[in-house]
């Protein structure tokens, strides 16, 4: 018989310890982002589908300073300090959108840059078509993320072209529709920031769709 080594129990391993607890989420700036960015774009599109006096154009300028634009530059460099580049790329340039719209409407109503009445429409057609450009890029370049960013950011190229005719031919209707889409692509920057409280608070990832480009 072979026999039996009494110091065995010692050198095994012990059976009945407790598992090891789950480490914990890794940071997401999506969760500080994307809030930020719905309750900007829930005030502008209220202001552009007639909540409030169409003579009070800077209506939504409180939240789109002091919470949309300071947010987002916030979760731009928290991107970027975990590596996160992507992600920063797309915060930060909506952190500049939110910001310069701010400038643009403040700098028109009290005169900064010294532009004439005159000239108030031909600078927000400029204001609109240069932003028009950069989303435009920001939605081809992003293709390979999952559908329903993609969907955001098409939603945003629709809104930023309507409002824009709109704005050069003093359509209300085209600028409530206008308002009305940006309400549509802040309901999906809902439902994302519904995905990522879920993985920030250890529950599962919300389907986000098959990527266009993928590989």
């Amino acid at each position: 018989m072979t026999a039996v080594d009494p110091n065995a129990d010692r050198s095994s391993p012990n059976l009945h310890a407790a598992p090891a607890a789950p480490a914990a989420p890794a940071a997401d700036p999506a969760t500080l982002g994307l809030p930020s960015f719905i309750v900007g774009s829930v005030a502008l599109g209220l202001v552009l589908v007639g909540m409030v006096p169409a003579s009070a154009v800077g209506a939504s300028l409180p939240i789109i300073l002091a919470a949309t634009a300071a947010g987002l530059f916030v979760a731009t460099i928290w991107s970027a300090n975990l590596g996160q580049s992507a992600v920063a790329s797309v915060f930060g340039i909506f952190a500049g959108f939110w910001l310069s719209y701010a400038v643009l409407v403040l700098g028109l109503t009290h005169n900064w840059f010294g532009i004439s009445a005159a000239a108030a429409t031909s600078t927000q057609e400029l204001f609109l078509s240069c932003w028009l450009i950069i989303i435009v890029m920001l939605t081809l370049a992003t293709l390979r993320l999952p559908l329903a960013f993609t969907v955001v950011f098409a939603l945003i190229d629709v809104a930023l072209v309507l409002i824009l005719i709109g704005t050069a031919q003093a359509s209300s209707g085209l600028l409530k529709t206008g308002g009305y889409v940006v309400l549509a692509f802040a309901a999906v920057g809902v439902y994302l920031f519904f995905n990522a409280l879920s993985l920030a608070t250890g529950g599962k990832a919300i389907p986000l769709g098959s990527p266009v480009l993928r590989g």
